[in-house]
């Protein structure tokens, strides 16, 4: 799978970051999401799934708009 890094509000160039999938799909790179009651409202969780923070900031600059 060929990845193409779409930006990152990152100052040194770590995460987060936006990246795009030659099919379209979009990659999240950022930190893991480890508050146990944030974690304990999300719903419809299958096994193997991890959950990142994503700044505002990054989707609005960066995310596809269509």
């Amino acid at each position: 799978m060929k990845l193409r890094m779409l930006g990152s509000t990152s100052k040194d160039g770590d995460c987060p970051t936006l990246y795009e999938t030659e099919t379209g799909d979009i990659i999240v790179q950022g930190d893991r999401l480890t508050d146990p009651e944030a974690i304990a409202q999300l719903e419809h969780v299958k096994p193997g799934e991890t959950f990142v923070v994503v700044p505002r900031a990054l989707l609005t600059q960066y995310a596809p708009k269509e």
